[in-house]
């Protein structure tokens, strides 16, 4: 470190200047990179597929092809013959024929999907799933935006879960690229079915939120949660579940979704000169507005909506500041009948949902008298030492 920049203070912020520009520029640079990279990834598995390159150069040839790239591309990387089985998949799932692609909007472009195929060599800029322009967009076909915006190694692990379901695989991709998955956060979530479960909540939304911000807090909500992080007895009661999410709230957090900030647990809303305590407390960026969740250990009994629409009234009037949308809440109980609770949500005026969670280990009763204690360790270790 220079003199310079101990004494001169306008040099010393020009140089912290120039690092974060530098920072920022080696940020862009390496996303644009990746993009590139992807787009010569899905070129390739688009020459593979229809130069019928298989048929045409016989038994061996992703190995043949992985030694030649090698060779002509000395010191490259991401020729191996895996890479290139993937760069084939990579372009087959986002093009192919497939059963559930309908929803994708059918003919895009004068183009129908379920007969033609980007030829070899073509601007990927031009395909009109992957960036041209999309007559009758859905959902989905939005969601292709965001394909060259991942690392390919979340792309492989997409790949490799979603069993050539386009829509699931759009979903995950979304996500990742919107909330920064890490790619052992996009494998958890690959690995407990959040595609199966995000937006399958119970609830009375469309009649009690704006179409915008009610489809937005649909699929907010899952069903079931799975409580798997947490470890139980098998008659573990409601405080020991409780208790169990809290001391866990990372995962918790994790498991509710992006955009949930944890505001706190047997949370004390004020009315008059009476008090009530709401399980757990959140306030969600999204949908900027706070969510009362209350969990129950037991099958849905319609007396839960009772409570928790009286917390939701309160917090409404106590905490909702300007700005903040209407209150929500989110019931998740053990189990629950999804007609009669449906038919329970009618009566609500305040946007509710109802939810189940699952455990995937419960322990015996008398599982921590059955592990040794640390006295016992150490006797052991002690003993094993002399």
């Amino acid at each position: 470190m220079s003199k310079l920049i101990k004494i001169d203070n306008d040099y010393a912020g020009w140089i912290k200047d120039l690092s974060q520009r530098f920072r920022q520029s080696q940020i862009k640079a390496a996303v644009k990179v990746n993009s590139e990279m992807l787009r010569f990834y899905f070129s390739l598995g688009a020459d593979i597929v229809t130069k019928q390159a298989e048929s045409k150069w016989g038994d061996g040839f992703f190995r043949n092809l992985s030694m030649d790239l090698q060779d002509a591309l000395p010191g490259v990387k991401g020729f191996s013959i895996q890479s290139l089985y993937y760069a084939k998949k990579f372009y087959l799932l986002y093009t192919q024929p497939h059963t559930n692609f309908p929803q994708l909007g059918g003919k895009l472009q004068g183009k129908d999907l379920s007969t033609k195929l980007p030829q070899a060599g073509a601007e990927i800029s031009k395909f009109p799933q992957l960036g041209g322009k999309i007559e009758n967009r859905t959902q989905d076909v939005d969601d292709l935006g965001y394909l060259f915006q991942i690392p390919w190694g979340h792309h492989k692990l997409i790949i490799d879960k979603c069993d050539n379901n386009i829509q699931k695989a759009l979903f995950f991709v979304k996500h990742s690229a919107e909330n920064n998955w890490s790619r052992a956060v996009l494998l958890n979530f690959l690995d407990t079915d959040l595609y199966e479960r995000q937006g399958k909540a119970v609830t009375n939304f469309k009649a009690t939120l704006p179409d915008v911000q009610g489809d937005l807090a649909q699929q907010l909500l899952k069903d079931p949660y799975c409580f798997d992080f947490v470890q139980l007895t098998e008659r573990y009661n409601e405080k020991e579940l409780k208790d169990a999410l809290v001391h866990n709230v990372e995962k918790f957090l994790l498991e509710m979704g992006n955009g949930f900030a944890y505001m706190g647990r047997e949370y004390r809303i004020e009315v008059g000169d009476s008090e009530l305590f709401a399980d757990m407390l959140f306030y969600n960026t999204h949908l900027h507005c706070y969510v009362v969740v209350e969990v129950k250990t037991e099958k849905f009994d319609n007396a839960f909506l009772g409570q928790l629409s009286g917390y939701v009234s309160c917090a409404n009037h106590v905490l909702r500041r300007e700005g903040d949308s209407p209150t929500v809440g989110l019931l998740i109980c053990k189990s629950k009948n999804d007609v009669m609770a449906q038919y329970a949500l009618e009566g609500y005026a305040q946007p509710l949902g109802i939810s189940e969670y699952e455990l995937s280990k419960l322990y015996p009763a008398d599982f921590k008298s059955t592990l040794p204690s640390i006295e016992d360790i150490e006797r052991e270790l002690s003993d094993s030492n002399s």
